[in-house]
């Protein structure tokens, strides 16, 4: 066995944890970029102790809750295109669970993220502990299992040898491009003080690195043809393309073809959207250059996205009935989604040999000149939509406007993540550099807008972060604003206030519902919240103001950069009105029967834009 060590099982996780390394820019790094700790009975004695004898090597982040600190944990690995991670740890009970709903993000996204929630005692001797949910049917589970369903893989760790396995595994999924995703390891909080002799081999340094399959010659072989024979092609450009890090091969390829690209919400920053081939979003929240290419096309060269229901415009977008999709994806179980024709490998990859297999050959002139065209157009419409204006209450465009005007760049990341913005900024916000534009919207997470926010200036600490956040999300989680604050990190927070949930509230009258308990005038109340957001962003140390025009916007946002700390500017705006350009119709199932006539209008509306489903 060799030269043994003898450590808890606590002392060995941390011990491992700081000896996993990666290369970046030719430059060796921890591939963790540290842990967010919320210590309590079930971690602090265990794992919080390791953690501290390792603090210089690994530094531990304090947070104030611990959803917001693994939202940010996954920005952080979202910034970093998934080549670094961080590990969260909570003690048990309350404080594991609400780390699941990041979890869930996570999943969704495909982000890596390392969770090590402490559990209850695997001897049983104290049972039940404090926090402890008893199954009485199954006398093997805890609160932790909840994280099941939201992670890429779970261990329970009832010895402390087990944790050499679970590591070495936990460590595979992070890294791995096509298994990426959370990996939580369940740490039983009478484990994690017991010691064992664990050989010194164990705590080698380990310097991981990105793995890029190869396309099979055969799926090659049959993509090219297909493309060869189309006519009409688009490339839908998704996430993928960016944590292949392939931004320079996508622009080629389209360059050297005349591809369209569109984009998906993880995909926006895949391409300078100021090159002449890039038409930006696609489908629901797409733009209108973008959707007119896509209803036509006669070839989908999906790269990297797992064509959700927002890009394909619940699959009602693309029209075209000798329509055929390529499905260039790491993972098989997307490059196989509605039909596709496989071309599983890595995008980066994929995209250089596609190239090669192409070479001479172009889309017809006529599509970059419609491309060209169509895209005058959305930009006409996308400047008058962000123009400057005096309303008393302008529109989530005219606000994107003015941050834009004053923060965007190249050396600006604006992030985002629910309700009514992530269908602006998708339409609106003009990305220019791979990873400036950072949306969480797989899960279109509620919350996620600060903690990510923080998340992503951890990440890329020599950019500008910029986060847009409506009042409702801002009020379900804004703790690690006071974090930023703490840590030094500063981040810009434009927050617009329009009084309650304004994009569910406008979906709501799209299918004919009443205005109802989404507002808060719509709400059933004796007294209408009258809430200080700039107060209440001040009394945790940010400065923070507040402004009545988009002028006054403009004005504090550069007066902001002065700032030495987190900034946040709040704006009353109108909940109704969204940028009429652009978009597709959504599959949001209306009832089939209601007293209502606007309900029954939308009905028969909802039963004729089914009528263009491509099922299946």
């Amino acid at each position: 066995m060799g030269k043994t060590i003898r450590l808890t099982m606590a002392q060995a996780v941390a011990h491992f944890l700081k000896k996993q390394m990666t290369i970046i820019d030719g430059q060796k790094q921890p591939i963790f970029g540290g842990v967010w700790a919320i210590f309590g009975h079930g971690n602090v004695a265990g794992i919080g102790e390791a953690l501290y004898q390792v603090r210089e090597e690994l530094p531990t982040f304090r947070a104030h809750n611990e959803q917001g600190m693994a939202h940010a944990a996954v920005a952080f690995a979202k910034a970093s295109f998934r080549q670094r991670f961080m590990a969260c740890t909570t003690s048990i009970g309350p404080g594991a669970l609400n780390m699941v709903t990041a979890a869930g993000v996570a999943h969704v996204n495909r982000i890596p993220v390392l969770l090590l929630p402490g559990d209850v005692f695997a001897n049983r001797a104290p049972d039940p502990v404090l926090q402890q949910i008893e199954d009485f049917g199954d006398g093997t589970v805890s609160a932790n299992d909840a994280f099941r369903s939201v992670s890429r893989y779970f261990d329970r760790i009832t010895r402390p040898e087990q944790i050499m396995t679970a590591l070495k595994r936990a460590m595979q999924v992070l890294t791995d491009p096509l298994d990426c995703g959370p990996v939580t390891l369940s740490l039983c909080q009478d484990v994690q003080a017991e010691a064992f002799d664990y050989p010194e081999s164990f705590f080698e340094e380990h310097v991981w690195a990105q793995r890029r399959p190869q396309p099979d010659s055969d799926e090659l072989a049959n993509a090219i043809a297909l493309i060869r024979r189309s006519e009409k092609p688009v490339i839908l450009a998704g996430g993928g393309v960016l944590y292949s890090q392939a931004t320079k091969e996508l622009a080629a390829f389209a360059e050297a073809h005349d591809i369209p690209v569109v984009v998906t919400q993880a995909g926006k920053s895949a391409i300078d959207e100021t090159h002449p081939l890039a038409l930006g979003s696609v489908g629901v929240t797409g733009t209108s250059a973008a959707n007119a290419i896509a209803e036509d096309t006669d070839l989908v060269i999906a790269v990297g996205t797992r064509c959700q229901d927002f890009t394909t415009g619940s699959w009602a977008l693309f029209k075209n009935e000798k329509l055929t999709m390529i499905g260039l994806n790491i993972a098989a179980y997307d490059a196989l989604k509605h039909n596709s024709h496989p071309l599983v490998a890595d995008a980066r990859e994929g995209l250089k040999a596609l190239s090669a297999g192409l070479t001479g050959w172009r889309a017809p002139a006529s599509l970059a000149e419609k491309a060209t065209r169509e895209k005058q157009i959305w930009m006409e419409a996308a400047a008058k939509a962000m123009a400057t204006t005096n309303a008393a209450l302008p529109s989530d465009a005219q606000v994107i406007g003015a941050v834009t005007r004053t923060l965007g760049g190249e050396n600006s990341i604006l992030v985002c993540a629910a309700g009514g913005l992530p269908g602006e900024l998708h339409k609106l916000w003009p990305a220019t550099a791979p990873g400036s534009y950072h949306m969480e919207y797989g899960f279109s997470c509620m919350g996620y807008e600060i903690a990510g926010g923080l998340g992503v200036k951890m990440a890329r600490p020599d950019k500008d972060v910029v986060v847009m956040v409506g009042d409702g999300s801002y009020m379900m989680l804004n703790s690690e604003l006071a974090t930023s604050v703490m840590l030094g990190l500063k981040i810009t927070v434009v927050l617009l206030d329009n009084r309650g949930y304004g994009c569910i509230n406008r979906l709501q009258m799209a299918t004919g519902g009443a205005n109802f308990n989404n507002l808060l005038k719509d709400s059933r109340y004796e007294v209408m919240p009258e809430i200080d957001f700039r107060a209440h962003a001040a009394s945790m140390g940010a400065a923070a103001v507040k402004v009545s025009s988009i002028t006054e916007l403009e004005q504090a946002i550069e007066a902001s950069k002065k700032n030495d700390r987190s900034s946040v500017i709040v704006i009353d705006t109108d909940p109704l009105i969204t940028t009429d350009e652009g978009g597709h119709w959504w599959d949001v199932a209306v009832p089939e029967v209601s007293p209502r006539i606007e309900v029954n209008k939308a009905r028969a509306a909802y039963e004729k834009a089914r009528a263009s489903q491509r099922i299946g």
